[in-house]
């Protein structure tokens, strides 16, 4: 949008708005926060109010979301991770500058949606942010506000004097002075001019990169962009717009036309994948409410639906799948099975999504099946990718029958974090047969302690003391 005179003016002498600085929270930090808890959203879908966290739809432990709201709270930023240029090159007019090297941008789209950084590992999006060097642009004095006073800058009226000006103000490190000048110098240069003699100062520039993103002037963003030659950061600019569309329809349309773009091959894919989950996310709408104003289908009988699947992330619309249609054909858009070919969606987030699901119905058939696999003899065994001690936690979670926990804990591997999960979710046939099996009296002893006497475990507990068939270490 374009800014009149009055516009600006009114924008640095408001309160609403301030300078970049280095204590500050930026504004797209605090939006973040509200941004993470739309991946936790998905327990709106059921009625209950125990305390779910992000790890039910994570299998990393991080949380994982859209990429509407990766790209929003991260790619504002995305200007502050540009490298300075290496150095500039003598010149002999305002017009003869050499060829800079292009930045590099730190994070792609499928990294946000992954969770990943380039590098390969795994990180929430706070710690991403965090990456972001805060130094990229100059603070603000902290003097109080009315020690600031309001001077005309319209006496700098050659180029040399505005540019000598801009110098000053970034060396003296005061944001809100270089935000004052950069309003000043947007007002009184052609972009062209602008343009060109930012791009060799690089503070100046991304300070003006931030203000622009902050007023929301999304042409004059786009055309420095251009101008830098910046292809991914206009692409990304260019995408972020679909935020502002509510219609999700429109929305779908416009995320079509942002295939094209120019992002690299594997963000490209991921554009294709963002509009391909809405697509479906329509559909499975339009169904499932259809479904549940009929009243006829039990599952929204029993758990009526508190929240849209619109513009939900990937992992919470694999949730709500699980939820509402895990017995369906893979052939169906609404498919567990199907959204997970079609997206690629790994075995370990998958099996957690739907043993989070499956257990909040608490259907208990469901989470045996889901970790019980056959060899080609037709021998039966349990596997679980995310591994049995987080089975049991998630069990726990949800409420599970102590037969079921007993089940899934004997089923840990390493026998002091069996032992250790038995007695925090007191499993006590667990406990005893592991305590016996470990030959470890005094443990057994202090077991004892801990159940009801005259109780079946007391007595079991007695039987294996008196045993002379047991060794004991101690």
């Amino acid at each position: 949008m374009n800014r009149t005179k009055g516009d600006e003016e009114e924008y640095w002498n408001s309160s609403k708005f301030k300078a970049f600085t280095f204590d500050d929270e930026d504004d797209e930090l605090s939006q973040l926060k509200e941004s993470k808890r739309a991946v936790n959203s998905l327990r709106d879908f059921v009625d209950d109010d125990d305390d779910d966290d992000l790890e039910r739809v994570s299998w990393s432990g991080e949380p994982v979301g859209s990429i509407s709201w990766s790209i929003k709270e991260t790619a504002g930023n995305s200007g502050s991770n540009q490298e300075g240029r290496e150095q500039l090159k003598s010149r002999n007019s305002f017009s003869s500058y050499a060829q800079l090297p292009k930045p590099t941008s730190t994070y792609s789209l499928s990294s946000l949606f992954r969770g990943r950084t380039r590098l390969g590992s795994f990180q929430s999006l706070s710690d991403a942010l965090s990456d972001i060097p805060a130094k990229s642009y100059a603070p603000e004095l902290g003097r109080p506000k009315g020690e600031y006073r309001v001077c005309s800058l319209e006496r700098f009226r050659s180029l040399q004097d505005k540019l000598q000006l801009l110098e000053e103000a970034v060396t003296v490190h005061d944001g809100n002075v270089i935000t004052a000048v950069l309003i000043f110098l947007k007002r009184t240069l052609s972009k062209e001019i602008l343009f060109r003699e930012l791009e060799v100062r690089q503070v100046a520039l991304r300070h003006l990169i931030h203000f622009l993103k902050e007023i929301g002037d999304q042409k004059l963003l786009l055309d420095l962009f251009r101008f830098l030659d910046r292809t991914e950061e206009l692409a990304l600019s260019q995408y972020r717009e679909h935020l502002n569309i509510q219609d999700p329809e429109k929305r779908k349309e416009f995320l079509k036309t942002c295939i094209g773009l120019p992002f690299s091959a594997e963000d490209s894919a991921h554009i294709q994948d963002h509009y391909t989950l809405l697509e479906r996310q329509i559909i499975i709408e339009a169904n499932d409410r259809h479904l549940e104003l009929a009243g006829q289908t039990e599952i929204f009988r029993k758990h009526p639906r508190k929240a849209s699947i619109l513009n939900m992330p990937l992992v919470t619309t694999l949730f709500y799948s699980c939820f509402y249609h895990y017995s369906e054909a893979e052939g169906t858009f609404s498919s567990p099975v199907n959204l997970k070919k079609t997206f690629k969606i790994p075995d370990k987030q998958y099996v957690l999504t739907a043993l989070a699901a499956r257990a909040k119905l608490r259907a208990w058939h469901d989470v045996d099946a889901l970790f019980t696999t056959k060899n080609w003899l037709g021998y039966t065994k349990k596997r679980a990718p995310i591994g049995f001690h987080r089975v049991v936690e998630i069990l726990h979670k949800n409420n599970a029958p102590v037969q079921i926990l007993q089940e899934y804990v004997n089923l840990v591997e390493d026998v002091d974090t069996k032992l250790n999960l038995a007695i925090k979710f007191k499993c006590h046939d667990v406990v005893i047969d592991t305590c016996r099996d470990l030959k470890d009296r005094q443990q057994l002893l202090a077991y004892r302690t801990k159940v009801d006497k005259g109780s079946a475990e007391e007595e079991k507990i007695d039987a294996a003391l008196s045993s002379s068939q047991i060794r004991w270490k101690n």
